[in-house]
């Protein structure tokens, strides 16, 4: 299957287009994308997908730093999860190693590399993406993404030795410049960002050590491999679409980059269906739900993905064999003993 992305390597892409003059909704459209994928946080939509949109903008506005734009604001926060335990960790080179380790939880089609030599450290970075090498556009806000992270661990003053790009160089390069540094070099073998390998032991001047320990439980329980082509890569598909009333096998396909057989015959193989992975996720995410007796059970279908509450309830009536309401009062009463309603 093809590499996902958090829609968060898209944060300011709206802005950005409407800025210069143009829709951005066309341009999504144009590869297989819609505004609602950028609406709600932490959304997986394709690597591909995403890249080709930013060189499709860029052809589109005129905009020959577009990639650089859509860098020049990224904080450490665009990161996710992985940035709530490399901000914590005690110097750079830990906190490199945590971005580096966990990165596939941001961008599975991202790849890095640490090499020191000769009192130099370089940042190697690139994206492996199904359709072929990245554009200069995405290179672009990758590197400068990188730039950015690597500012907010150091410090406001920090700056790398030299950034390079294999891409040859634009007609102009002051954003290059604004965003990078005076020194930036096209034509070269990488793309990566070069800077003293004694940065790397630089304290990380957003670090709390007191919070370090437990940052880094926080990653390692949500932390998981590299996503393969199984059914455990499907349900937090539907996991996430769930919410934005868009869950189906045609859309689940569709962001994987493959076809509805493909999609059964990955669920085939652990004895699964769409509708068994799909009603499992739902029971779930309701019980988590429901277990918190504030949340109205109107908000809760909606989450489910139900066009109605009415519709949740004869769906959880089917699984549960009680009510929603009544689930919950059950819950409300058996919690103090941590023997609360379960499936039957």
């Amino acid at each position: 299957m093809k590499p996902l992305t958090r829609n968060a390597v898209l944060n300011g892409y709206v802005e950005l287009v409407r800025s210069l003059g143009s829709d951005p909704q066309p341009l999504l459209a144009a590869v297989g994308l819609d505004a609602s994928d950028l609406a709600i946080p932490s959304t997986w939509i394709p690597a591909d997908a995403a890249a080709d949109l930013i060189e499709l903008s860029a052809a589109a506005t005129g905009c020959e730093d577009f990639g650089l734009r859509l860098a020049e604001d990224r904080r450490l926060a665009n990161l996710g999860p992985i940035s709530l335990a490399a901000r914590e960790e005690p110097d750079i080179r830990s906190a490199l190693e945590v971005i580096m380790r966990y990165q596939h939880l941001h961008n599975e089609a991202l790849h890095t590399r640490l090499i020191e030599a000769n009192g130099l450290a370089t940042f190697q970075l690139g994206l492996h993406l199904s359709t072929g090498p990245a554009g200069r556009q995405s290179t672009e806000l990758l590197v400068g993404a990188a730039s950015r992270h690597l500012r907010c661990l150091v410090g406001g003053g920090w700056k790398p030795v030299t950034v390079l790009f294999t891409h040859d160089a634009p007609a102009g390069t002051a954003t290059h410049h604004r965003v990078l540094g005076p020194s930036v070099r096209f034509g070269q073998e990488l793309n990566g960002i070069v800077f003293y390998a004694a940065d790397l032991d630089a304290p990380n001047q957003l670090s709390d050590p007191l919070l370090l320990p437990y940052a880094r439980q926080y990653l390692e329980a949500i932390a998981a491999p590299r996503p393969t082509a199984g059914v455990d890569r499907i349900r937090d598909l539907i996991e996430a679409l769930l919410p934005t009333g868009r869950c189906s096998l045609q859309r689940v396909a569709h962001t994987l980059g493959v076809d509805r057989k493909t999609v059964h015959r990955h669920l085939a193989r652990s004895d699964e269906t769409f509708s068994s992975v799909l009603d499992a996720t739902r029971a779930k995410l309701a019980q988590q739900y429901l277990a918190c007796h504030s949340r109205p059970l109107t908000q809760i279908a909606e989450l489910l993905g139900f066009s109605a509450p009415s519709a949740f309830s004869r769906w959880f009536r089917a699984e549960f064999g009680s009510s929603p309401k009544a689930w919950r009062d059950a819950h409300r009463q058996e919690s103090a003993t941590g023997d609360g309603p379960s499936r039957p």
